[in-house]
């Protein structure tokens, strides 16, 4: 899809805009021609993503990804319903946009509204830097690195498949992995001395098939009981984790901070946490040193801005989640060059098959975009077989006795 040039404008990027007699004061910037949202378009892509293009009538396309896990239809339906909103809008007034559509809602916040609101704003940005030409993080006060760490997931069945992926995973460039917790079968709530020795020594492989200048963390995934994650822990501490994520529910704040306080290991936590009143408790508490917002699903980048601009005060770091999608990849990128406490990103796919220029990995690392707004553009044609899914959440039960379970 050819995007019509972004300087065709009758003003020049960077005009002082002048006060409209008449007009209210939620559109009074007159910048010659101002660029109006014309339509809000979703469409499902395989494996289990929804991507967003917000239209505009000077054919420019922002690109976003507003999706939550198993949730594809219902954040599709949100993000519809926002449309009346934004349909004739400015697409630059995006911290504007934000709060009109977060407050309006009157209940606010939840995984539902801020994925949609989130995949938005991530195409509003996009079309804010595609009016200028300027990458997202430059609008954003420029780049503080220039490039951005990334890992890469690693498992297997047995201990010596989850040793060969975690080769395989450094050999093809990465230097930082995350795991799970693999005891042999789901955690009860209080643990034998043989599930935890499974686990550790699970990892335990891992760092010595790869060896100690390759980070590696482990996912509690927030599956692991109160009883049973300190002993886990604990035990794990001679191979020093990356982090520990998730190692309770982000919910059992108290909890969490109670186990902080026992380790000198760093705990992560935040991909199920929305917005900046979400992550306020987690500093306040010391639950967490590293968090984990996810920005498909958080808020969006500003959002993000702002929840690192918090840590940083806690002198806590930022390690955003993104299990997802190169869109959220990207949106990712842009929030991870602009902001000082970033540690590393979560990525599980570069692009391939769906971007026209996927991401390249040199040395653990990804290259800053140069492109105007995400600095991507999709592949249309090799999109095409991958519309629709029906991707749902996992249902775990325990088989020792088939109550359900976290996954």
């Amino acid at each position: 899809m050819r995007e019509a040039s972004p300087f065709h404008r009758s003003a020049t990027p960077g005009q002082v805009g002048r006060l409209s007699p008449g007009k209210e004061s939620t559109e009074t910037q007159d910048w010659g021609t101002i660029m109006r949202i014309t339509k809000l378009e979703t469409f499902q892509v395989k494996p289990r993503w929804l991507f967003l293009k917000v239209h505009t009538d000077e054919g420019l396309v922002g690109l976003g990804e507003p999706i939550l896990e198993g949730r594809a239809l219902t954040v599709a339906q949100a993000v519809k319903e926002l449309e009346p909103y934004l349909l004739g809008k400015d697409p630059t007034r995006v911290v504007h946009h934000w709060q009109a559509m977060y407050k309006h809602a009157f209940y606010r916040g939840g995984p539902i509204l801020t994925s949609a609101l989130s995949g938005v704003e991530q195409a509003l940005w996009d079309l804010s830097g595609k009016a200028v030409g300027w990458p997202v993080y430059k609008l954003l006060g420029g780049p503080v690195r220039d490039r951005i760490r990334v890992y890469a997931h690693s498992h297997g069945q047995s201990n010596q498949e989850a040793v060969a992926n975690a080769k395989e995973r450094v050999a093809d460039g990465f230097n930082a992995l995350k795991t799970g917790v693999f005891g042999g079968r789901p955690a009860r709530i209080v643990e034998t001395p043989a599930f935890i020795d499974r686990a550790v020594d699970r990892f335990a492989a891992m760092r010595e098939a790869v060896g100690k200048e390759v980070d590696i963390a482990i996912d509690f995934h927030g599956a692991i009981s109160p009883q049973t994650s300190a002993l886990l822990i604990k035990a794990l501490e001679p191979y020093q984790p990356l982090f520990v994520e998730e190692p309770v529910q982000c919910q059992n704040v108290n909890v969490l901070a109670d186990l902080a306080r026992k380790t000198h290991l760093p705990i992560a936590t935040g991909e199920r946490l929305f917005t900046k009143w979400g992550f306020r408790e987690i500093l306040e508490k010391g639950a967490a040193s590293i968090l984990q917002p996810d920005i498909s699903h958080a808020g969006g980048i500003f959002e993000g801005r702002i929840i690192a601009g918090m840590a940083e005060a806690y002198y806590a770091a930022l390690a955003p989640h993104c299990p997802l999608g190169p869109i959220a990849l990207a949106a990712c990128i842009q929030l991870d060059a602009s902001i000082p406490n970033f540690l590393i990103q979560e990525q599980v796919t570069l692009g391939e098959g769906y971007l026209k220029e996927p991401f390249k990995l040199q040395d653990g690392f990804l290259a800053l975009p140069t492109g105007p707004g995400l600095g991507i553009e999709l592949d249309e044609e090799a999109l095409a077989d991958k519309m629709g899914h029906d991707w749902r959440n996992r249902q775990a039960f325990h088989p020792e006795d088939g109550s359900a379970i976290d996954w």
